[in-house]
């Protein structure tokens, strides 16, 4: 799929995957890959996009770093305006950040041991995104200045039904040696986790009060037991965007315990 779709002012679309490849302790699997955000200014100094995808993360749950170079990077027309940093810092990365903090700290893992998967490994386009894009980066706009269409696709949850794509989340899994598998949020549980257990479609299944959430199960998936701890998407736990209080209340308590036991120790 790579260079096969762009980004508004051409950056292609590029598959985002785990780049070590060795051993690890933890599995992690998220929904789909996240996007570089840029402002975009017109010549006048007057902001048309607050902040823009224009680049697939460079790494998978990137934690924003050198998102200015990454940005600077992209050339556009003077004439158009010029693409800098959004004056919300946190836009970049924000998922990537929450994993180590959240996630992978109270666990007592790092990027190190943690091999790090999606179910979709390409960033995608939600609405907000799309109506920005229809509303300042017109055809007129590509046309007058020879500009490529932006053609990344809107997410869509269907597309997640994919048997080829979790064949090779299985590969990586494996591949990866880990013994503990985290799911985050409902969608890699219905998505992969339900194709080896019938039992567990959502997040709930799992439980949703404070005694159940985050609780460690031993799960066979392909002739292998795995300890798999089902928790919320890092949206709900860093409250970002639309997001529910239940879950992110629920994770902010698994957080307090995990402190609690690693201090008894």
């Amino acid at each position: 799929m790579d260079s096969q779709f762009y980004f508004p002012f051409g950056q292609s679309l590029k598959k985002v995957e785990q780049n070590d490849r060795s051993t690890k302790e933890a599995f992690v699997l998220g929904v789909y890959a996240s996007a570089v955000h840029a402002r975009w200014i017109d010549k006048n100094g007057k902001q048309k996009i607050a902040a823009l995808a224009v680049a697939s993360e460079p790494e998978i749950f990137w934690r924003g770093e050198n998102a200015e170079e990454i940005i600077n990077g992209i050339q556009i027309p003077s004439e158009i305006g010029k693409l800098t940093l959004p004056k919300d810092i946190r836009l970049n990365g924000p998922s990537g950040r929450a994993l180590d903090e959240k996630y992978l700290k109270p666990l007592n893992l790092s990027r190190k041991t943690t091999w790090l998967c999606d179910l979709l490994p390409y960033s995608r386009v939600n609405e907000n995104q799309k109506s920005a894009i229809e509303k300042h980066y017109t055809q007129d706009l590509v046309e007058s200045f020879g500009l490529p269409k932006a053609t990344i696709p809107e997410f869509d949850k269907k597309e997640l039904n994919s048997e080829s794509r979790r064949e090779e989340i299985l590969i990586e899994l494996e591949h990866s040696k880990a013994e503990k598998l985290i799911l985050l949020g409902d969608l890699p549980i219905k998505w992969f986790l339900r194709f080896y257990d019938k039992r567990f479609n959502t997040l709930s299944q799992f439980g949703d009060t404070t005694d159940e959430y985050g609780q460690e199960r031993e799960i066979k998936i392909n002739n292998k037991t795995y300890n798999v701890i089902a928790l919320c998407h890092p949206r709900q736990a860093d409250r970002l965007g639309n997001s529910s209080a239940k879950w992110g209340e629920l994770h902010d308590e698994w957080i307090k315990q995990k402190h609690r036991t690693a201090n008894m120790h």
